[in-house]
């Protein structure tokens, strides 16, 4: 099950911190910080979706991922290339290169990734 762009939003807060407290993540939101309830509800759905879980510490629940951030953009990422770009990872990396402004600097900064992961096979 996928998460919303505000459960997506909070896991970016649990990625970042690997453990947190309620409070915790509260805290990370920029102003004005949602409700602690709004925040509960959304952890609930996530764990109840698989994506976290918390451990019980006196009263208070410290909750972590189950799901690696790069499984979640791996996963999204493919499919977001299956649906709109035919399946075909060069169509998504011409629209990627053409449709982002990105400087020459960074395209070969791309160009030497590639390069390295092509080495990196040859071994």
């Amino acid at each position: 099950m996928k998460l919303s762009q505000s459960e997506e939003q909070l896991m970016q807060y649990l990625w970042e911190l690997e453990k947190a407290f309620l409070s915790d993540l509260i805290e990370k939101y920029p102003d004005p910080k949602p409700a602690s309830s709004t925040v509960a509800t959304l952890l609930k759905r996530m764990k109840d979706k698989g994506y976290i879980d918390y451990e019980q510490m006196g009263r208070s629940r410290r909750y972590y991922p189950l799901v690696k951030k790069s499984d979640y953009f791996s996963k999204h990422i493919n499919s977001l290339i299956k649906k709109y770009f035919n399946d075909s990872p060069s169509t998504f990396a011409s629209f990627f290169t053409k449709e982002t402004n990105l400087s020459d600097e960074e395209l070969e900064e791309l160009q030497d990734i590639i390069n390295n992961e092509l080495k990196k096979r040859d071994q």
